[in-house]
């Protein structure tokens, strides 16, 4: 598989799949409706953009020097998606209604904690500097726009029609997650 086709699946892979960020999303899909909610993804995108920028230009040079830690920390990402796809599976709660509004604000600072960054930073992004980089960032920023706006269009619709838990799409997620874990983890192993 080459690396656009990898970068692409991932990225859809890892924004489609539930997590704080796409709870907030949905939560303020369900609560305020799919226009008012869309200037979340203002906020979602600057803080992967952040993340990444920060894991890639300060985080980035300390770990070349310790090769050792690279495999660390591939392995320690491969491990966390795993973890992540066995929680989706069995815990497929969401919150349907928030308790206050949500903000860009809040949307950005929990993007620019979640560990999907790393993912998108050390295993889904190709080498280069930042500037060689502007063009899958680019395409990064088209695709949190397409499943950010999914997720607000869930909490919209689906969530507040039916008040059932979106629990297909939460075990959807985990497998996706699982098999996303499974091609990083072959390829960062040196298996491709």
């Amino acid at each position: 598989m080459d690396d656009h086709t990898l970068f692409a699946l991932g990225s859809v892979a890892l924004l489609a799949t539930p997590g704080p960020t796409n709870t907030l999303l949905a939560a303020s899909g369900a609560a305020r409706g799919v226009r008012p909610s869309l200037p979340l993804l203002l906020g979602e995108a600057a803080g992967y953009l952040l993340g990444i920028v920060v894991l890639r230009t300060v985080a980035a040079p300390l770990m070349a020097a310790q090769d050792p830690l690279v495999q660390i920390l591939s392995g320690l990402v491969c491990g966390y998606l795993l973890f992540l796809a066995w929680k989706l599976w069995q815990d497929s709660a969401m919150p349907l209604q928030p308790r206050a509004p949500i903000g860009i604000g809040s949307v950005f600072l929990t993007t620019v904690l979640n560990p999907k960054a790393i993912v998108f930073a050390y295993l889904l992004l190709p080498e280069g500097s930042i500037g060689d980089l502007a063009p899958w960032l680019t395409a990064l920023l088209a695709l949190i726009a397409l499943c950010g706006s999914g997720w607000i269009a869930i909490g919209a619709t689906v969530m507040t029609r039916t008040g059932q838990r979106p629990e297909m799409g939460y075990r959807a997620g985990a497998i996706a997650l699982f098999v996303l874990a499974m091609m990083l983890g072959t390829r960062a192993s040196g298996m491709t």
